[in-house]
């Protein structure tokens, strides 16, 4: 049964994006700071992992001559260390959720467009 549902893309797809709107509405609310901070950490690092864990199980085996995954791995990256920059004060909070915006708009390309 659960070899049945890992293959199904369909769930795969749905599970990848629902992690990354997770994604975003936890990494919001750290940027916005407040009483619920310490929560929406916790919420953006499990939303990093599903999307980590249910993007190689679309991949099954990496396609190694290819980089297009690689790039999307910096990304994952990125938006993982995001909220430091902001917390840090490296970046202000509006640059960095424009920046996870792009990088989150370059992944979705790359992963459409699967060319090189």
């Amino acid at each position: 049964m659960i070899d049945h549902l890992l293959n199904n893309p369909v769930l795969l797809k749905t599970l990848h994006l629902v992690g990354v709107f997770v994604l975003f509405a936890a990494l919001g609310a750290v940027l916005l700071g407040g009483a619920g901070r310490m929560w929406a950490s916790m919420l953006h690092g499990m939303a990093l992992l599903l999307i980590i864990v249910v993007g190689f199980a679309m991949l099954k085996k990496p396609p190694m001559g290819q980089y297009w995954w690689m790039l999307k791995l910096a990304m994952w990256g990125f938006l993982g260390v995001a909220p430091v920059l902001a917390k840090r004060k490296v970046l202000p909070g509006a640059l960095v959720l424009l920046l996870c915006l792009a990088a989150a708009a370059f992944a979705a390309w790359l992963g459409l467009r699967r060319s090189f």
